[in-house]
Protein backbone atom coordinates (compact mmCIF):
# COMPACT_ATOMS: atom_id res chain seq x y z
CA UNK A 1 0.00 0.00 0.00
CA UNK A 2 2.76 2.22 0.19
CA UNK A 3 3.01 3.25 -3.39
CA UNK A 4 -0.66 4.41 -3.68
CA UNK A 5 0.26 6.43 -0.83
CA UNK A 6 3.22 8.00 -3.14
CA UNK A 7 0.68 8.33 -5.78
CA UNK A 8 -1.90 10.09 -4.08
CA UNK A 9 0.42 12.01 -2.19
CA UNK A 10 1.74 12.79 -5.82
CA UNK A 11 -1.82 14.19 -7.10
CA UNK A 12 -2.21 16.32 -4.10
CA UNK A 13 1.21 17.73 -5.03
CA UNK A 14 0.20 18.50 -8.42
CA UNK A 15 -3.10 19.44 -7.59
CA UNK A 16 -1.78 21.71 -5.10
CA UNK A 17 0.98 23.63 -7.94
CA UNK A 18 -2.12 23.87 -10.07
CA UNK A 19 -4.35 25.74 -7.57
CA UNK A 20 -1.50 28.20 -6.79
CA UNK A 21 -0.66 28.79 -10.33
CA UNK A 22 -4.30 29.17 -10.88
CA UNK A 23 -4.67 31.93 -7.95
CA UNK A 24 -1.49 33.58 -9.41
CA UNK A 25 -3.00 33.77 -12.74
CA UNK A 26 -5.92 35.03 -11.60
CA UNK A 27 -4.95 37.73 -9.33
CA UNK A 28 -2.51 38.99 -12.47
CA UNK A 29 -6.26 39.32 -14.20
CA UNK A 30 -8.48 41.16 -11.78
CA UNK A 31 -5.63 43.65 -11.29
CA UNK A 32 -5.44 43.70 -15.07
CA UNK A 33 -9.08 44.51 -15.34
CA UNK A 34 -8.95 46.75 -11.73
CA UNK A 35 -6.89 49.12 -13.85
CA UNK A 36 -8.78 48.51 -17.11
CA UNK A 37 -11.91 49.53 -15.34
CA UNK A 38 -10.54 52.66 -13.68
CA UNK A 39 -10.42 54.62 -16.79
CA UNK A 40 -14.16 55.00 -16.47
CA UNK A 41 -13.26 57.15 -13.09
CA UNK A 42 -14.16 60.20 -13.40
CA UNK A 43 -12.42 63.23 -11.18
CA UNK A 44 -16.23 64.43 -10.52
CA UNK A 45 -17.68 60.69 -9.47
CA UNK A 46 -14.19 61.11 -6.99
CA UNK A 47 -15.45 64.13 -5.87
CA UNK A 48 -18.65 62.88 -5.04
CA UNK A 49 -17.29 60.02 -2.77
CA UNK A 50 -15.60 63.36 -1.10
CA UNK A 51 -18.39 64.91 0.10
CA UNK A 52 -18.59 66.48 3.86
CA UNK A 53 -14.72 66.24 4.02
CA UNK A 54 -12.29 68.96 4.08
CA UNK A 55 -9.94 68.97 0.66
CA UNK A 56 -8.28 71.49 -1.06
CA UNK A 57 -8.59 72.31 -5.00
CA UNK A 58 -5.99 73.82 -6.77
CA UNK A 59 -7.89 75.60 -9.16
CA UNK A 60 -6.85 77.91 -11.96
CA UNK A 61 -6.58 81.38 -11.97
CA UNK A 62 -7.21 81.14 -8.60
CA UNK A 63 -4.46 79.06 -6.42
CA UNK A 64 -5.13 76.63 -3.75
CA UNK A 65 -8.69 76.59 -2.31
CA UNK A 66 -9.85 74.58 0.71
CA UNK A 67 -12.47 74.18 2.98
CA UNK A 68 -15.78 71.25 3.35
CA UNK A 69 -16.46 69.70 0.00
CA UNK A 70 -20.46 70.52 0.24
CA UNK A 71 -21.96 69.24 -3.06
CA UNK A 72 -20.95 68.34 -6.24
CA UNK A 73 -22.92 68.41 -9.67
CA UNK A 74 -22.88 68.63 -13.13
CA UNK A 75 -19.31 70.55 -14.02
CA UNK A 76 -19.06 72.37 -10.29
CA UNK A 77 -18.43 71.56 -7.06
CA UNK A 78 -19.38 73.90 -3.36
CA UNK A 79 -16.62 74.31 -0.87
CA UNK A 80 -17.64 75.58 2.08
CA UNK A 81 -14.52 77.77 3.19
CA UNK A 82 -13.79 79.17 7.15
CA UNK A 83 -14.26 82.65 5.46
CA UNK A 84 -16.91 82.22 2.31
CA UNK A 85 -18.13 79.85 0.11
CA UNK A 86 -16.68 78.74 -3.34
CA UNK A 87 -18.72 77.73 -6.39
CA UNK A 88 -15.81 75.89 -8.39
CA UNK A 89 -16.35 74.72 -11.97
CA UNK A 90 -14.83 71.55 -12.26
CA UNK A 91 -13.17 71.70 -15.54
CA UNK A 92 -10.97 74.68 -14.04
CA UNK A 93 -9.75 72.11 -11.02
CA UNK A 94 -6.04 71.21 -11.53
CA UNK A 95 -5.60 68.92 -8.47
CA UNK A 96 -7.33 67.86 -5.33
CA UNK A 97 -5.85 67.29 -2.32
CA UNK A 98 -7.25 65.06 0.63
CA UNK A 99 -9.69 63.35 -1.66
CA UNK A 100 -11.34 60.12 -0.90
CA UNK A 101 -10.23 56.89 -2.33
CA UNK A 102 -13.34 56.21 -3.18
CA UNK A 103 -15.58 56.41 -6.63
CA UNK A 104 -19.34 56.97 -6.36
CA UNK A 105 -20.15 56.41 -10.14
CA UNK A 106 -23.03 58.67 -11.73
CA UNK A 107 -25.75 56.19 -11.80
CA UNK A 108 -25.41 56.20 -7.96
CA UNK A 109 -25.99 60.31 -7.78
CA UNK A 110 -29.09 62.18 -6.52
CA UNK A 111 -31.17 63.89 -9.51
CA UNK A 112 -30.82 67.59 -8.35
CA UNK A 113 -26.92 66.73 -9.36
CA UNK A 114 -27.88 67.18 -12.78
CA UNK A 115 -27.59 70.56 -12.25
CA UNK A 116 -25.54 72.78 -14.00
CA UNK A 117 -23.29 75.67 -13.10
CA UNK A 118 -25.67 78.00 -14.59
CA UNK A 119 -28.05 76.57 -11.73
CA UNK A 120 -26.03 77.34 -8.78
CA UNK A 121 -25.06 81.07 -10.91
CA UNK A 122 -29.15 81.53 -10.66
CA UNK A 123 -29.11 80.77 -6.99
CA UNK A 124 -26.42 84.03 -6.44
CA UNK A 125 -28.27 86.12 -9.04
CA UNK A 126 -31.26 85.60 -7.15
CA UNK A 127 -30.01 85.94 -3.80
CA UNK A 128 -28.18 89.47 -5.00
CA UNK A 129 -25.09 88.18 -3.25
CA UNK A 130 -21.48 90.21 -4.11
CA UNK A 131 -19.28 87.89 -5.39
CA UNK A 132 -15.83 87.61 -7.23
CA UNK A 133 -15.51 86.24 -10.32
CA UNK A 134 -12.23 84.21 -10.98
CA UNK A 135 -11.53 83.65 -14.50
CA UNK A 136 -8.72 81.03 -15.60
CA UNK A 137 -6.57 82.96 -16.59
CA UNK A 138 -6.01 84.71 -13.09
CA UNK A 139 -8.71 87.69 -14.29
CA UNK A 140 -11.28 88.83 -12.37
CA UNK A 141 -14.64 90.88 -12.00
CA UNK A 142 -16.42 91.82 -8.76
CA UNK A 143 -19.74 92.46 -8.44
CA UNK A 144 -23.59 90.97 -8.17
CA UNK A 145 -24.58 88.15 -10.35
CA UNK A 146 -27.86 89.47 -12.22
CA UNK A 147 -28.65 87.34 -14.61
CA UNK A 148 -27.37 84.17 -15.98
CA UNK A 149 -27.75 82.51 -19.71
CA UNK A 150 -27.01 79.66 -20.95
CA UNK A 151 -23.66 79.76 -21.04
CA UNK A 152 -22.43 83.14 -19.31
CA UNK A 153 -23.53 84.88 -16.54
CA UNK A 154 -23.83 88.68 -16.57
CA UNK A 155 -22.48 90.91 -13.51
CA UNK A 156 -23.13 94.19 -12.38
CA UNK A 157 -19.86 95.14 -11.75
CA UNK A 158 -21.03 99.05 -11.65
CA UNK A 159 -24.34 100.54 -10.99
CA UNK A 160 -24.16 101.69 -14.54
CA UNK A 161 -22.10 98.73 -15.90
CA UNK A 162 -22.25 94.96 -16.74
CA UNK A 163 -19.84 92.49 -17.41
CA UNK A 164 -20.65 89.08 -19.70
CA UNK A 165 -18.67 86.27 -18.61
CA UNK A 166 -18.36 82.87 -20.51
CA UNK A 167 -18.87 79.78 -18.04
CA UNK A 168 -15.67 79.26 -20.91
CA UNK A 169 -13.31 81.12 -18.74
CA UNK A 170 -14.64 80.79 -15.18
CA UNK A 171 -12.91 78.82 -12.59
CA UNK A 172 -14.72 80.30 -10.01
CA UNK A 173 -16.74 82.33 -8.01
CA UNK A 174 -16.42 83.21 -4.34
CA UNK A 175 -18.76 84.77 -1.89
CA UNK A 176 -17.95 88.19 -0.60
CA UNK A 177 -19.17 87.78 2.53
Amino acid sequence: MGWEEDLFALFDDLEQQAAALYDADRDAELADRSRAEYQHVTLASRLMASVDRDVTLDVAGVGAVAGRLERVAAGWCLLRGPAQDWVIALASVAAVHGASERSLPEVAWPAVTRLGLGSALRRLAEAEERCVLHLVDGGRHEGVPTRVGADFVEVRVAPDRLALVSFAVLAAVQSHD
